[in-house]
């Protein structure tokens, strides 16, 4: 069955995270591409829930302000000085009343102080630290919640190692009775295998109504979020939970070694979901993409591949090895190798690398080429165009049908302007030319090895500015006497010259024979 949207999804984002010891607040961290909190907002978004509140406190203006460029729509609460989760969501739930109540008034609907004004249906909490939560989980959270009509259902976990998680207490039925923080348990409850993975829907009334009960007679002297269950109960609510799948999933993270754990198991799973999609992956292991990247079907990832941001490969396409590509869109059948590209879009068919290095605003065309130790920079190349070896092509437009010879420098900075050159279709550049921007050179035209452009060359055209070659005979001998360079020559002059003197000899010795046949 599909559940019902939840009326809000809450997202507790306020910790210190203390543990990164980073100057960076902790749900700001990324892994796959995106925050530890943006992971959880794409989670909650699966929900489809009527809002979405995360409620912040440490470094409140990087969080919030982050929260509102990767979701706009999304409400920032700001936890009080009370401490605890108890505390957290009593403001997050604050903030959903004042905004429903807002709406309702604004639609001419109710008074501001009407009470059934206030938020009402289910409302999910989760955390901005759990990254391996999906919707999928989140869906079968209310989904359990929905079918045994619950006040409170929790999503638990059954681990090894409990130490340090809030117990799962269960009556003689197994129905949850309350959740006990480690630091209160009793020794029979912390032999309990069954945690609190700190991920629950509530009903929002009987929210509501707990927690204007809890207090911070705890060991901790905060406000327990876990006391609410305890508090549903005894008003006559069901408690329910669900025991996740895979209890790795629901992992926190606290430090850098659990970040680069989540890291490698969000990988993982994406990577394993392009492979059942029909995306070919040489070695998983050497492989990354985040999870914004999209792939068609057949594309073959080669060993050393990481792909990020926004990262579209097209049908057909082969990557790598050793590629890293940033918000790159790769065109069907295209190859590339050994690449470090960003901003860029490869047309289809067309080959790149190795050793080439994509700056943003790269655009080849169709069937064409960049090739190897090549450097592009907010360059277009032209449909079956060709850049094929150490060519540096910066703020150029290339047309179409035209090749650049190996060792060509598109100068497009003179140290104060940076300036755009043009080639035309059908152009034919020489090898180890410069153009030293803004330059124009038309249709069909050519440039010779060697050219430096400097001014517009015509269609059609042939540009030369090469001096006439110079032989100064001897001059190695005479300015680097005595030199290994000097005595190649010398030695290379004996050759030449006894070659020249075997070759007289066998001439006469020729005339001669000649002779002797015509007097005979």
């Amino acid at each position: 069955m599909t559940p019902t949207p939840p009326a809000a999804v809450m997202i507790l984002a306020a910790g210190a995270g203390t543990r990164m010891k980073s100057a960076t607040p902790k749900v700001l961290h990324r892994i796959a591409g995106r925050s530890l909190v943006a992971h959880a907002l794409a989670a909650a978004a699966e929900l489809d829930p009527g809002r979405t509140v995360v409620v912040v406190r440490h470094e409140r203006e990087a969080v919030a302000s982050h929260v509102t460029e990767v979701a706009p729509h999304v409400l920032v609460a700001d936890q009080d000085h009370v401490p605890g989760t108890g505390s957290a969501v009593r403001c997050g739930l604050s903030t959903l009343d004042a905004t429903t109540v807002a709406a309702a008034v604004a639609a001419g609907g109710a008074d501001m102080a009407h009470l059934d004004s206030r938020i009402q249906g289910s409302i999910v909490v989760t955390s901005g630290d759990v990254p391996l939560v999906d919707g999928v989980l989140l869906s079968m959270l209310v989904e359990a919640h929905d079918a045994q009509g619950n006040a409170v259902t929790v999503l638990t976990a059954r681990v090894p190692d409990a130490t340090g998680y809030g117990r799962i207490v269960r009556d003689g039925s197994g129905a949850v009775t309350r959740i006990v923080e480690h630091k209160d348990a009793s020794d029979a409850e912390r032999a309990i295998a069954e945690i609190n993975a700190g991920i629950y829907v509530f009903d929002a009334a009987r929210l509501r109504d707990a927690l204007a009960h809890l207090t911070t007679d705890n060991a901790q002297g905060e406000l327990y979020l876990t006391d609410v269950l305890a508090l549903a109960r005894e008003a006559g609510g069901r408690v329910g939970a669900l025991v996740a799948p895979d209890a790795a999933a629901v992992e926190g993270v606290n430090d850098r070694v659990q970040l680069a754990n989540a890291g490698a198991a969000l990988n993982r799973r994406i990577v394993e979901g392009w492979m059942r999609a029909g995306v070919t992956v040489v070695d998983p292991a050497t492989t990354w993409i985040d999870a914004d990247v999209t792939l068609d079907a057949d594309v073959t990832l080669l060993p050393g591949t990481q792909l990020h941001g926004a990262t579209r490969i097209g049908a057909g396409a082969t990557v790598g090895p050793d590629t890293t590509l940033t918000d790159v869109e790769v065109g069907e059948g295209a190859t590339v190798t050994r690449t470090h590209g960003s901003g860029s879009r490869i047309g289809a068919r067309a080959t790149v690398g190795p050793f080439s290095f994509l700056r943003p605003g790269t655009v080849l065309g169709d069937k064409g080429k960049i090739g190897a130790y090549v450097e592009t920079k907010n360059a277009t190349i032209g449909a079956h165009s060709k850049v094929p070896h150490l060519s540096y092509v910066g703020d150029a437009t290339v047309g179409r049908h035209s090749n650049v010879g190996a060792g060509t420098i598109f100068v497009n900075y003179d140290g104060v302007t940076k300036s755009s050159s043009i080639v035309g279709d059908h152009v034919r550049i020489g090898s180890d030319n410069t153009l030293i921007a803004p330059v124009e050179i038309g249709d069909g035209a050519y440039t010779g090895a060697g050219a430096i452009i400097r001014h517009d060359v015509p269609a059609g055209a042939l540009a030369l500015n090469a001096v006439p070659q110079q032989v100064v005979d001897g001059w190695v001998e005479r300015r680097r006497p005595g030199s290994p360079s000097a005595e190649a020559a010398r030695a290379a002059q004996d050759a030449d010259a006894t070659r020249g003197l075997s070759s007289g000899a066998q001439e006469e010795r020729a005339a001669a024979a000649a002779d002797q046949e015509g007097e005979a």
